[in-house]
């Protein structure tokens, strides 16, 4: 048996609302199988860390209570059964969470089911819910530009007055502006063993799924020579003498918060230089301003499709379409804009161009296959309005 390093039996005391003999067979489970990686994209051999491995666990246990509180009287963790999956999905977006935290759960429980030799036995939220009806249709595609120089923030300006008295954060914000790093990769990048002699940088610790990557270095060797002047002598990171991770990590958005680097500040947070990094690399590689920059101007099919590769290579993801999260999808940008338009403005639109359904689309800034959406969807409203 391999055993998780999470203390379970300490996880599974603090559900009260669980039984006794149900809770003996889950620690049973939860022992054999809670460092077990169920992700297909992950690409590291190495087992859950301590803090996935209770985070899943602890929603797992919340569930069962969930299903026990509204009637469920569950005798073992093995009879869960599809009818519990999708009562529990209804009652989650009854309660209004979104999409995402309900795939996250359902994630959570495909992991489950393996556990109990019930593989496959679980459906997507669209099996369980009209995902249209209740908003749940989950986009991928940004829909706002989260960078710093989209939300006219002064990154010069605001990491120099960051380094006045915070050189290591705002040393740590610059990696993440040069290389597009996570905020952890940052903290956990070694400069002096990441640099190599081809011109990339090595991202090997803090990584996503454990996908290690190589980020062209290109001009930014200013920023990794002030790095390797603040490695810790301990460990070679980037996190200071005598701070854990934990310990440092909260420093670091304490400074944030108190330079105003949040969304209720300056109006971003530090993963807006990530979006930056990444939407720089797509106008060098296209030509172009990236879809989220609104420009009008559209990239060459190929050269589009290359940049996507590239990006996704550069973030350290494992799908194609992730790299939308970044630059955003002329589809989504096109559907979104679309979607603001009233039936008032179609109506002075058709109105002004006399009915030319071309031009009226042109009145409204959206293609003329949006306008036939959009009316086949107000039809009624429309002719109402007409008349």
């Amino acid at each position: 048996m391999v055993q998780a390093l999470v203390n379970v039996r300490a996880l599974l005391n603090a559900y009260g609302g669980l039984r006794a003999t149900f809770k003996r067979e889950l620690e049973v489970l939860f022992w054999d199988n809670a460092n077990r990686v169920h992700s297909r994209t992950r690409r590291s051999t190495k087992p859950l860390s301590v803090k996935t491995q209770a985070y899943r666990l602890q929603k797992l246990c919340h569930s069962f209570v969930e299903l026990r509180d509204n009637g469920f009287a569950l005798q073992s963790p093995r009879s869960f059964r599809e009818k519990h999956i999708r009562f529990l999905v209804q009652l989650w977006v009854k309660k209004g969470q979104s999409a995402g935290t309900i795939e996250n759960k359902l994630t959570y429980f495909r992991a489950f089911v393996n556990w109990i030799d019930k593989p496959g036995m679980l459906g997507t939220v669209s099996d369980y819910v009209d995902v249209e009806e209740h908003g749940l249709r989950r986009s991928y595609s940004a829909l706002e530009d989260k960078s710093w120089e989209g939300n006219e923030v002064d990154a010069v300006a605001t990491l120099d007055a960051i380094a006045q008295s915070e050189p290591v954060v705002a040393m740590q914000l610059k990696l993440q502006a040069a290389f597009g790093l996570r905020v952890e990769e940052s903290f956990l990048l070694r400069p002096r063993e990441s640099v190599r002699q081809d011109g990339l940088l090595s991202v090997t610790r803090g990584t996503k799924g454990g996908r290690d990557r190589l980020v062209p270095m290109q001009l930014q060797t200013a920023v990794l020579r002030e790095a390797m002047q603040h490695c810790n002598t301990l460990t070679g990171s980037t996190i200071p003498d005598g701070y854990t991770k934990n310990q440092w990590k909260n420093h670091y958005y304490d400074v944030l918060k108190r330079f105003g680097v949040t969304k209720a500040g300056l109006g971003v947070t530090s993963h807006g230089l990530r979006h930056q990094y990444l939407q720089q690399m797509y106008a060098t590689l296209t030509g172009v301003p990236a879809p989220v920059k609104r420009s009008g101007e559209r990239a060459d099919v190929g050269a589009h499709r290359q940049a996507m590769i590239r990006i996704v290579q550069a973030a350290g993801h494992s799908r194609p379409r992730k790299a939308n999260a970044y630059i955003a999808s002329y589809n989504g940008i096109a559907q979104q804009k679309s979607a603001a338009v009233t039936v008032e403005q179609i109506e002075r639109a058709l109105t002004r161009a006399r009915g030319e359904k071309k031009a009226a689309a042109a009145l409204l800034g959206i293609s003329r296959c949006s306008l036939y959406r959009l009316l086949r969807r107000n039809a009624c409203h429309i002719q109402q309005g007409g008349r």
